[in-house]
């Protein structure tokens, strides 16, 4: 594949390499908002003047029809099995996309595919996909009001995790009447990390210290620590390459987790916690500590503020506990 990621978990998931290109491609990868510039494809808060969070990339093609429709194929990042494939457009601001499903340094992680003129044959739930396989081939499918137009069209990547494996029945449970066309895939249910970051620091990697997808976690900037009462997380069960070791809880016995989430609620890492380590009259939730500088550098988060001198959970920041812990 060049430029240093053939022996790495993630590969591009287009031909567009631009990204990886020793001037700094850039512009030539990203596809902006309409109206806005590049800097709106990239991931994180880059839309509404920084309070609109962008889960993905929006990569630009590299080819076109005489209809300036994109021909490029959208590529499987890594080997893997397709855990979801939706193909009414109009139940989704995503339109047409794919999700893997990947294990990669004791975590499972997806991929998502979103926009895609036409889902490839014999792509499927359950599938197993090899890296570099075409999922699809790359278009601007969406059920967004403002349609995209041929100009922007553009395959929106994720690299992502679920945070609760039984979504769909806390959906059903806890969001009224509030339609769920997506099962456990739920946009609510998924949290991404910067694939742009996760590409750069493979190329990165010295001889003899390959990149770890885990390590990589952990290293992403924190916004907060949380504990959750609870034995046993799914979350932990599913990314054991997240958990950090305690001897005390390993001697005692766990009665809580700590966890450490990025500004979008991403768990970083997992600590799991004693009886004897929790504080005092604790409830099944509790917000150990806040960066400010975190969540200064990224404001579209919005899971704590500060209520006088105290930080606390906002309503998002609740309900993602809820789920890690469903």
């Amino acid at each position: 594949m060049g430029l240093g990621l053939a022996a790495q978990p993630f590969q591009l998931p287009t031909a567009n390499r631009a990204i990886l290109e020793p001037d700094g491609g850039a512009e030539r990868y990203f596809v902006g908002t309409a109206g806005k510039p590049w800097t709106s494809g990239q991931f994180g808060c880059v839309r509404s003047g920084g309070s609109q969070l962008h889960e993905g990339l929006d990569i630009r093609p590299m080819q076109r029809d005489r209809r300036n429709e994109p021909t490029d194929d959208a590529l499987c990042a890594a080997p893997g099995t397709v855990a979801y494939v939706n193909t009414r457009s109009g139940l989704s601001n995503y339109g047409n996309y794919v999700v893997v499903r990947h294990e990669v340094d004791g975590l499972e992680v997806f991929t998502l595919y979103a926009h895609l003129a036409s889902v490839g044959s014999g792509i499927r739930v359950g599938s197993k996909v090899q890296t570099g396989q075409p999922l699809g081939r790359m278009g601007r499918t969406s059920n967004t009001r403002q349609r995209i137009t041929p100009d922007r069209a553009h395959l929106h990547f994720e690299i992502t995790f679920m945070a609760a494996a039984r979504y769909a029945a806390w959906h059903k449970a806890n969001m009224g009447d509030t339609r769920n066309d997506h099962g456990n895939f739920n946009g609510r249910n998924l949290v991404g990390l910067d694939p742009a970051g996760v590409f750069r620091s493979q190329t990165q990697a010295r001889p003899g210290a390959p990149f770890n997808l885990a390590r990589h976690l952990r290293g992403s900037p924190e916004l907060a620590r949380v504990l959750i009462r609870r034995p046993t997380l799914d979350w932990v069960r599913r990314n054991p390459g997240a958990v950090e070791a305690n001897p005390v809880a390993q001697r005692q016995g766990i009665a809580a987790w700590e966890l450490s989430l990025g500004f979008n609620g991403i768990p970083l890492r997992a600590i799991p916690r004693a009886t004897s380590e929790l504080p005092a009259n604790m409830g099944p939730y509790r917000l150990l500590g806040v960066n400010p500088k975190t969540l200064e550098q990224f404001p579209c988060g919005k899971l704590v503020f500060k209520r006088g001198q105290l930080w606390t959970l906002t309503a998002k920041g609740q309900q993602l506990l809820e789920l890690l812990a469903y």
